[in-house]
C-alpha cells in the first residue's frame, strides 16, 4: 500500500511536469507548444502551431495514461506513459539538432532551455513512479495460504500436524446418539436387586403429567 501511494505521487508529479513543460521555453526563446507534432516527424520549421496540435498533445495523452495507471494500479501503463514523454522529447531534440545544426545549452537563452528539462524530468519521474509501485496483487496472493495440508482419511487423527491428538477433520454431520439416562439398579441382577428402585413415572405422585394410577377395585 505504501509503495503504491509513493509511486502514484511520483508518477503524478512527473505527469504534471510534462504537461507544464510545453508552456515554457524550449529552445532559443521558443515555447514548446509552438512546435507542431508533425514537425517531429517531418522536420522543425518556423511555422507556429496551435496548442492542441502541438507537442502538448502527446504529453496530455501520457498524463491521462498515468491517471488511468494510478487508478488501476498498473505499473505497465504508468511506465508506458513515461516512455512516451521521453520518446517525444528525445525525438524533438534530434529534429531540433538537425534544424539548428547542433544543440547547445546556453545560459543566455540561445540554446536548450528549462522546458526541455521539465519534459525529461517528467518522463523520468513517471518511470521511477512505475518502479516504486507494487502494482495489483494477484488473486493467488490475496487468498489465504494454508500452512498445513489436511491429512488423508486413513492417517492418524492428528491436527495440526504436531503429533498431538486433536479434533478430527472427518466429523459426522449428524448429532451423536444420546446416552440413556440412569434408571436405577437392574432388578434382574442378584447383586443389585436389594437396592432401592426408581419409581415409574406413572407411579410417581410428584409427576403432575402422569398422576398415580391405581388399579380398579375388584
Amino acid at each position: 500500500m505504501i509503495r503504491n501511494i509513493l509511486g502514484s505521487v511520483v508518477a503524478l508529479a512527473g505527469a504534471a511536469s510534462a504537461v507544464l513543460s510545453p508552456f515554457r521555453d524550449w529552445y532559443a526563446g521558443r515555447a514548446g507548444h509552438e512546435y507542431r507534432v508533425r514537425d517531429l516527424f517531418e522536420g522543425i520549421t518556423a511555422t507556429e502551431s496551435g496548442v492542441l496540435v502541438s507537442i502538448l498533445l502527446p504529453f496530455l495523452v501520457a498524463a491521462l495514461l498515468v491517471i488511468v495507471g494510478v487508478v488501476l494500479r498498473s505499473r505497465l501503463v504508468v511506465a508506458f506513459a513515461g516512455v512516451v514523454v521521453l520518446g517525444f522529447t528525445i525525438l524533438w531534440m534530434v529534429r531540433q539538432g538537425q534544424a539548428a545544426g547542433s544543440l547547445v545549452v546556453g545560459g543566455d537563452g540561445a540554446g536548450l532551455q528549462v522546458g526541455v528539462v521539465n519534459a525529461l524530468a517528467g518522463g523520468v519521474l513517471m518511470v521511477i513512479g512505475a518502479l516504486l509501485m507494487r502494482g495489483r496483487r494477484s488473486r493467488r496472493e490475496r487468498e489465504p495460504v494454508e500452512r498445513y495440508a489436511v491429512p488423508a482419511a486413513d492417517q492418524v487423527d492428528t491436527w495440526p500436524p504436531t503429533q498431538e491428538p486433536g479434533m478430527s477433520v472427518q466429523q459426522s454431520p449428524w448429532p451423536e446418539p444420546e446416552v440413556e439416562p440412569y434408571t436405577g439398579p437392574d432388578p434382574r441382577d442378584a447383586r443389585t436387586r436389594s437396592y432401592p428402585q426408581v419409581p415409574h413415572p406413572e407411579d410417581d405422585p410428584r409427576d403432575p403429567v402422569h398422576p398415580p394410577h391405581h388399579p380398579p377395585p375388584a
